[in-house]
Order: structure tokens, then C-alpha cells, then sequence
């Protein structure tokens, strides 16, 4: 702050001091001295911070294209990002400001004011809720003496609730700064609170380490793996590189046509067809090509990525490796769910080691002209970067907004290049393809679905975790497996897929009957499924980007009129308006959100009708479904003292 312009605050002290004169009148001069004092030490503050903004922009060559990495350092340096840290980064990256306050106002996890040094986020998804995230979030409010969305007096603390964060095997589980807390209680909650309390340091909690990698010097993390089954294909061993040569031994297209023979189909729930995208990017026109895999699992339930980027992560980056010769691309990005930040100093070291090996870089394994690199970039919390578009926008810097389709990526995608998006598993897939053979990977699964499927378990089962299983698989014999007891419901792909009844336990989890990303909850008899669906379309409703009207609006309509069903308060009529304003909104929305975030009401209504027909009534033709005569009349019920005659029970 210059002196010229002293905040009103100084001058305040100013003021108090003039007022309380002493007998020899030094009392002006004293405050223009501590006021002085006050704007020096204010302009060296604000100084200092725009020497950390410049040196960070410098460090990613003031790109902006990499604002998600500025703002994601400049917010773990300073606590958040400042009006004048936005002015400073727009004036370095050469954006307009409103570009950067645009990104920095998206994500979840960036906030324009500093928050607490130990930052809460409970999960409060439907799983954590089953396991006690509510009692979890009562004894953490009546600790720290806040509500969520707030922060202690002396700074340290900031409670927030925060949706899925891929830990439902070991939920209720929480993040505090970048640090996964799993299996928590009210008791270890507040243990926790005294502790950092103690230490000052979330690096220095007493967290029991968890199996496999999650022990890593560069993890060091609580999570437990709690892979239930290891398949043929993502978690049977592999030798780095060898995949990779035999892919250089063939030429790009013949690369590619094997990919197309074993029917890979795209393992994040669409299904597309592997080998034909990659076609379409290797005959776009453009250099520069890019590879992206999509490790953004934001779905309610889904945690599968997070064991093979634990486990298998050098598999990853081999297939991602063999797309980039096939589509002949020189750029690879993982985009990183900011939840798993915990796994990117040692996906970092994985990619070092790569590179010394000649397995990333120039003229890999010594293909002359062969070049490929891959870089992490960072989410910071937005389910919609999930949606391909939106991932692509948000590597570029920018909101994470979708893009109108058509073009498609594979024409022109990441900066207008030609860019071919695969998940974790699909990139899996691909490596060992090349190893064994498109033959080998046909033998496994059905005639419809080839090669194995990974499904996250939660839920009411007695063995949560991931199975990798191959395609066919029963939905009753999975129930088996995993040691489910009096089933009522099973959710099928996570919030937007769909929920079924016993009825249809006897069918197979495969592309062609029940089709899945991997995410399977389970509900038992005692779970409300209209409650369920209501977390469901609550989490929606949350993280909808809000472009399109459909979604922005139609899902909180949806969501209101469930809930009035949901409490006894809805009509017959209700049934059917749900299901056409359901329908409605996946019709006209812009982007896969939108288009599926009305699932949990219309797979519900269509296989628990009854449960919606028993809470609707018949009401008087000039009563509003939602009016409640009861409520309406209780003031009146007490003064006089006695029922109502229409409404009184």
C-alpha cells in the first residue's frame, strides 16, 4: 500500500492517537510514524507476494495455457489467490483478468481468499453418509466451534464438505490439505483436530501407512488398495518396455489395426470403439497430435483408477506410450483428479525413470523420429472435467467447460489438435494387447465385450474394493463375491448409470446388457432408494457447470419435485411429470452431465415404481400437491387450544 493511499484503517489509528494527545503534542507525529510504519510494512508484503507470483509464472515460461499449474502453486504458496494475485498472473501470462478470475471461480479447491492451514474436506457422498459421515461432520463442528464453510478465529481451520473423493472401500474418509484420511469416526476425527493442533504439520499426523505403493517414500498414504481380484490383463505383471518394443517392431498402422481386432472398446463407460478413434486422429489433418488419458474419476463411487495409478501406473503410461506412436502424437497429459494429488510425486518419479530408461523422450528405444513425453496435469476439483471436453479445456488453462461436438477431439481436441482421449484402464488394455496378442485378448470376456472389466464395490457388502473381472460377469454372482446380504438395489455405473432391483440381478455386466464405467454400489433392504436417488440428483445439481439451461435448471426442478415425492407430499401427476421432465433434460442438454445426471430418477421410477406409487396421495382438486394443512394450522392449533377438524390427526 502507497502512502498516498492509506487505508482507512490507518487512518483510524491516526485519529486515536490525535484524540489522546499528550501535554507536549507529539501525538500527530507518533501516528504518522506508526501509520507510515504500517503502509511500509504492507507494500513489503504485497511486494514479497508479487516476487513468489512472478517466479511461479516464470517457472511454467509465464504459459497460459498452464494457468491451472499457476494457480494451483500460487494458492499452496499464499493460502489463495488475491484480487491483486490476479491482476499480477493476468499481467505475467498475458491473459485478460477476467479470464483468470473466470478459471480461479470453477474449481472447488481455488478460493480468492486464504482459508484455514489445515483445510477439512469431509466426503459426503451416499456411501460416506451410510458409514457415518453425518456423525463425523457433528463432532468435527462441535470441535473446531464452526460450520462447514468456515474457518476458526485463529486461522487454522477450514471445515468443507467435498463429494466423492474415490475412498467409498474405506469410507467415511476425508482430505485434509492434499493428505486422505480413510475409516474415520467421530472419535479420530476430533483426534485428529488435537493433533495437528500439536504438531502444526498434516506431514506429521500418526497415520497407520496403507498396502502395496500407498507405503512409497513419495506416498506415504493411509489408503489401502483392498484389490479384491487381480485379472489377467491390468494387474498381471509386465516387464517395462517390453510391450513397447513389440509395438515399434510394427509400423503405426499395424499397431493401430491390432487394437482394432481385439475390439478394445474405451473402459470409462461410452464404449467407443479404441482402435477406430485412433484412427481418426492418425488420418486428421495437423502435426502436434496428443494423447490425453482421462484419470479424472469423479463419479460417485468409482475409485478403480486410483488402485491401478497405485499399482500399475507404468502399464498406463506404456499404453499411452504405444498411442502416441500409433496416432503419431510427441505430447502425452495425464489429467489428475485433484483429489489424488497424493500420487503425483510418485507418478512424477515413474515418469523420471521412463525417461532415463530411453522409454520417454527423444528417438524412444532408438526408433529414429519417434518422440513422446508426457506431462501430469492437476485437476482442482470439478466432476464435469471428467466429460472429455471440459478435461480438455482445463488442461488449456480455462474453465472447465465442454465443447460443442462436432469436432470431435480426435479432429481437433486439446489446442485445436488432433487428440485421442483414453481413461486409466483403456491405456492398460492397449499395453497388453501389444504383449500378448489381439488372439489372447479376444479369449477373454464375451463376443460383445472383449478382455476384462474392473468394478469399484461399496456399499452393503462385506468386502468393498476393486475387482477385475472379465465381461459376463452376473450381477448376482458378483453380489456373492463380495459377501452382499438381503441386496434390495444395486447402482450400476456409478450416479449416472442405473439403479436395478432383484428382478434383474440374473443379468450380465458387459457392454451390451448392463453397461459400466465400474462403479458398483450396493443398497440393502433397510436403504431408502428414493433417498439414494436424492444424494444422487443433489450431487448433480452441485457440480453442473451451469452453461445449458436443461441442466442448470431442469435438474434442480427434478431434484425438488423428487424430494416433495420423497417426504409423502407429491400427487399421482408427479410420476409422470418426473419422468418427462427427466427425459427432457437429457434430450436437449449439451453435454454428458446433462444428459445423464436424470438417471437416478428415471431408472428408479422404473424399477421401484411402487416405492413412488405408495408415497404419492390423491388430493382435494384445489389444494397444491406440496401443501402441507397440518403445518398450515399449527400456530392456529395452539392458541386455540384444541385440533382441526380437516387437518388435525
Amino acid at each position: 500500500m502507497r502512502r498516498g493511499a492509506r487505508s482507512f484503517g490507518l487512518n483510524k489509528t491516526r485519529l486515536f492517537y490525535i484524540g489522546n494527545q499528550d501535554a507536549s503534542g507529539q501525538a500527530g507525529v507518533i501516528a504518522d510514524r506508526f501509520c507510515d510504519r504500517q503502509a511500509k510494512m504492507k507494500d513489503n508484503m504485497a511486494e514479497a507476494q508479487q516476487g513468489v507470483i512472478r517466479e511461479i509464472c516464470g517457472r511454467f515460461a509465464n504459459d497460459r495455457t498452464r494457468l491451472m499449474d499457476i494457480l494451483l502453486e500460487v494458492h499452496r504458496q499464499l493460502g489463495g489467490v488475491s484480487g491483486e494475485a490476479v491482476d499480477a498472473i493476468a499481467q505475467a501470462v498475458s491473459l485478460p483478468r477476467v479470464e483468470v478470475e473466470s478459471t480461479l471461480s470453477f474449481y472447488a479447491f481455488f478460493s480468492p481468499k486464504p482459508r484455514g492451514k489445515f483445510v477439512i474436506r469431509l466426503c459426503n457422498d451416499i456411501i460416506d453418509q451410510m458409514h457415518g459421515a453425518e456423525r463425523v461432520g457433528r463432532a468435527l463442528r462441535e470441535k473446531l466451534g464452526i460450520d462447514f464453510g468456515q474457518t476458526t478465529a485463529d486461522g487454522l481451520f477450514t471445515l468443507e464438505h467435498t463429494p466423492c473423493i474415490g475412498m467409498c472401500d474405506q469410507a467415511p474418509g476425508a482430505l485434509i490439505n492434499e493428505k486422505v484420511i480413510t475409516n474415520l469416526s467421530s472419535d479420530r476425527a476430533c483426534e485428529i483436530v488435537d493433533e495437528l493442533r500439536k504438531v502444526g504439520d498434516v506431514e506429521r499426523l500418526t497415520l497407520t501407512l496403507g498396502n502395496g505403493n500407498n507405503s512409497h517414500a513419495l506416498v506415504r498414504s493411509m489408503v489401502r488398495n483392498n484389490l479384491r481380484e487381480r485379472g489377467a490383463v491390468v494387474f498381471a505383471p509386465l516387464a517395462r518396455g517390453s510391450a513397447l518394443r513389440k509395438a515399434l517392431a510394427e509400423s503405426a498402422t499395424e499397431v493401430i489395426k491390432s487394437i482394432k481386432v481385439s475390439r478394445l472398446r474405451g473402459r470409462g463407460g461410452a464404449g467407443f470403439p479404441t482402435g477406430m478413434k485412433w484412427e481418426f486422429a492418425r488420418a486428421a489433418t495437423g502435426t502436434n497430435k496428443v494423447v490425453v488419458c482421462n484419470a479424472d474419476e469423479g463419479e460417485p463411487g468409482t475409485f478403480k483408477d486410483r488402485v491401478i495409478l497405485t499399482e500399475a501406473a507404468d502399464l498406463v503410461f506404456e499404453g499411452m506410450t504405444i498411442a502416441g506412436y500409433g496416432v503419431g502424437a510427441a505430447t502425452g497429459i495425464v489429467y489428475l483428479r485433484g483429489e489424488y494429488a497424493y500420487l503425483l510425486a510418485y507418478l512424477e518419479s515413474l515418469l523420471k525413470e521412463r525417461r532415463e530408461a530411453g522409454l520417454l523422450g527423444r528417438d524412444i528405444l532408438g526408433k529414429q523420429g519417434f518422440d513422446f513425453d508426457i506431462r501430469i496435469q492437476l485437476g482442482a476439483g470439478a466432476y464435469i472435467c471428467g466429460e472429455e471436453t471440459a478435461l480438455l479445456s482445463s488442461c488449456e488453462g480455462r474453465r472447465g467447460d465442454p465443447k460443442n461436438r462436432p469436432p470431435f477431439p480426435a479432429q481437433s481436441g486439446y489446442l485445436q489438435r488432433p487428440t485421442v482421449i483414453n481413461n486409466v484402464e483403456t491405456f492398460c488394455c492397449v499395453a497388453r494387447i501389444l504383449e500378448n496378442g489381439a488372439g489372447w485378448f479376444n479369449s477373454l470376456g464375451t463376443t460383445d465385450s472383449s478382455g476384462t472389466k474392473l468394478y469399484s464395490v461399496s456399499g452393503d457388502c462385506d468386502r468393498p474394493g476393486v475387482y477385475e473381472l472379465p465381461f459376463g460377469v452376473k450381477v448376482a454372482d458378483l453380489l456373492a463375491m463380495v459377501g452382499a446380504h438381503d441386496t434390495a438395489a444395486v447402482q450400476v455405473g456409478g450416479a449416472s448409470g442405473q439403479m436395478i432391483g432383484p428382478k434383474d440381478f440374473a443379468r450380465s455386466l458387459r457392454f451390451d446388457d448392463l453397461a459400466t464405467g465400474g462403479a458398483v454400489m450396493i443398497f440393502n433392504q433397510q436403504r431408502d432408494v428414493l433417498r439414494v436417488a436424492e444424494a444422487f440428483m443433489d450431487f448433480f445439481c452441485e457440480e453442473s457447470c451451469g452453461y445449458c439451461t436443461p441442466c442448470r435448471v431442469g435438474n434442480r426442478l427434478l431434484r425438488e419435485r423428487l424430494g416433495q415425492v420423497a417426504a409423502g407430499k407429491g400427487s399421482p401427476d408427479d410420476l409422470e411429470y418426473l419422468k418427462r421432465l427427466g427425459e427432457t433434460i437429457k434430450a436437449t442438454s449439451r453435454c454428458g452431465l446433462g444428459q445423464t445426471s436424470p438417471q437416478p430418477v428415471l431408472t428408479t421410477l422404473r424399477s421401484f415404481r411402487p416405492e413412488y406409487e405408495r408415497r404419492v396421495k390423491v388430493r382435494p382438486p384445489d389444494l397444491l400437491p406440496s401443501f402441507d394443512g397440518g403445518a398450515a394450522v399449527a400456530v392456529a392449533e395452539s392458541l386455540a387450544q384444541r385440533r382441526s377438524v380437516y387437518f388435525g390427526k
